[in-house]
């Protein structure tokens, strides 16, 4: 199965995602469903909700045509989240938490697009294959939810060897919110990625039961990406 193509948009951000690991586990559809808002339905693969935990490195966040400031554009990001469908059947992602190193990233996006964005003390560091996050919450709480994760990449997946799983859990170009009660979505356009297997050395995280789930009760499925760089639309009504 190849990955779904995502659809030119006319970009309002420019991002460089980069040294991403993506950890999934299982969660009842019901559960998921009943912290989603209206109009938005949990997307199920193999009869199961999946939540996701990625941490990243924001790089070269800018506006079109206007160049990367220094500090500014340059943070670690550790989002929740977890898979549903629009009103229209369109399929997207609903963030359940994101956390960000940078505060007047997190009172931007808090403001304009409505995402639950924390402020955070972070850190991602790469040596080789080796990649160590770091995420300790300051603001809005709960004060001291975080995740210390220490990961190495792994050889490239070929195409032949993703599966529909592999591709259900990171091929994802639409994101869902809600702004002044009313259900919104951008589009986010980037190459396909190229996913890495990847081994957990380490992980400790409360990120997920900050968010009002359970603690995941099984190892997480991983992936993980060098990274891409994306385009991200202005906010259109669904």
């Amino acid at each position: 199965m190849d990955a779904p193509q995502p659809s030119r948009v006319r970009p309002v951000m420019l991002h460089h995602w980069r040294w991403l690991t993506f950890l999934h586990w299982r969660y009842p559809p019901d559960l998921i469903q009943s912290r989603l808002p209206g109009g938005l339905t949990v997307e199920t693969f193999d009869g199961t909700a999946w939540v996701g935990l990625i941490p990243f490195l924001m790089d070269r966040v800018r506006l079109p045509r206007l160049p990367a400031l220094p500090w500014l554009s340059r943070f670690p990001e550790t989002n929740v989240r977890t898979y549903v469908r629009g009103p229209d059947g369109r399929t997207g992602i609903w963030f359940l938490s994101l956390d960000a190193a940078r505060l007047p990233a997190v009172l931007t996006a808090r403001a304009s697009y409505g995402l639950p964005y924390f402020w955070s003390g972070m850190s991602v560091g790469r040596s080789g294959a080796q990649v160590v996050y770091r995420t300790r919450r300051r603001w809005p709480g709960p004060a001291g939810a975080g995740c210390d994760a220490r990961v190495e990449f792994g050889p490239a997946w070929s195409r032949p060897e993703l599966t529909r799983l592999d591709h259900f859990l990171t091929a994802r170009y639409r994101l869902y919110s809600r702004i002044a009660g009313r259900l919104v979505a951008a589009d986010a356009e980037h190459p396909p990625w190229s996913l890495r297997r990847v081994a957990v050395r380490q992980l400790r995280q409360d990120l997920l039961p900050a968010a009002g789930l359970p603690p995941p009760d099984h190892d997480p499925i991983g992936h993980a990406s060098d990274g891409v760089e994306v385009r991200v639309s202005a906010w259109h009504r669904v």
